[in-house]
């Protein structure tokens, strides 16, 4: 009886063995609908969020090319394509986007790595201006507080860099009310705004700020996704079953897709939790 348990949990740790290493390294193209009489006409966005340095083939082929056959009119980009640590390469990432640009409009605001690499050249040397010059050479401008109107769309986006201390590890700190008019002023309610907010664990002070639709990543899904009951299970601030994981999520007038991300950090590995990539089509109601 004791030999024929042991079997079973061999064959029971090598089948997870496989499914994680087969969810590392794929990705499902996840699709949103959007309407509102504010926007104008048919725009779709594909949404990229957490790559970290992570590669799909060769120089990102079978990404580029899931991309390319869902014929996006522009590219938004949530944060954390490079991985915040003491010499990492940035090469991947620029030529990922180089593909991009050379087809798309292409928006892009920071996660926390990104602004990390920024606030500590002690700790990471001059990857933040190698990777601000490597931008600027593909003419893509991050967004960092700031916001542009996408053409013929009637879609303001914004882009947010909250401060470090807002990642703090174990809690959610609180966000005061004054906080992001401060550093986004206010939007415009006459057009449909579209937030690309890293972190979303301040969902609730998007909503109030006056954001339709926040376009969030951060969590990777939480890592492993807990089978039947769908669960994330921790979130990069060491929080088990962090209350927004992956998926949809609504508040007073305001939307959330929380994209799962497209690679790892820290704990290297996916379980029950593929990568996403995003397609959100806007349409006029």
């Amino acid at each position: 009886m004791l030999d024929i348990v042991l079997l079973l949990l061999m064959l029971l740790i090598i089948l997870l063995l496989w499914v994680m290493l087969y969810d590392s390294n794929r990705f499902v193209v996840i699709r949103h609908e959007i309407r509102d009489r504010r926007i104008s006409g048919h725009y779709r966005a594909v949404f990229l969020s957490d790559l970290h340095n992570k590669q799909y083939g060769r120089d990102n082929a079978r990404l580029l090319q899931a991309i390319e056959e869902v014929q996006p009119d522009a590219v938004l980009i949530g944060g954390d394509m490079i991985n915040g640590r003491p010499g990492e390469k940035l090469e991947k990432t620029v030529t990922l986007l180089r593909s991009l640009k050379e087809k798309y409009p292409v928006y892009y605001a920071n996660g926390n790595h990104e602004h990390r690499i920024k606030l500590y050249p002690e700790t990471y040397g001059d990857a933040a201006e190698k990777y601000a010059a490597a931008l600027e050479e593909l003419g893509i401008v991050p967004m960092v507080n700031s916001h542009v109107q996408l053409p013929g769309a009637g879609l303001v986006l914004y882009g947010s860099e909250i401060d470090k201390y807002y990642y703090q590890r174990f809690t959610v700190p609180e966000m005061p009310r004054d906080y992001l008019p401060e550093l986004l002023g206010r939007p415009e309610p006459s057009a449909y705004t579209v937030l690309l907010a890293h972190n979303p664990d301040f969902f609730s002070s998007y909503a109030d700020w006056g954001a339709d639709l926040v376009l969030s990543g951060h969590v990777h899904g939480g890592i492993v996704r807990v089978p039947i009951w769908g669960k994330g299970l921790l979130s990069p601030n060491v929080r088990f079953f962090p209350k927004y994981d992956g998926g949809v999520y609504r508040e007073k007038n305001s939307t959330m897709i929380l994209s799962r991300g497209l690679g790892m950090h820290t704990i290297p590995f996916r379980l029950f939790n593929p990568g996403e990539l995003i397609v959100i089509d806007f349409t006029e109601q």
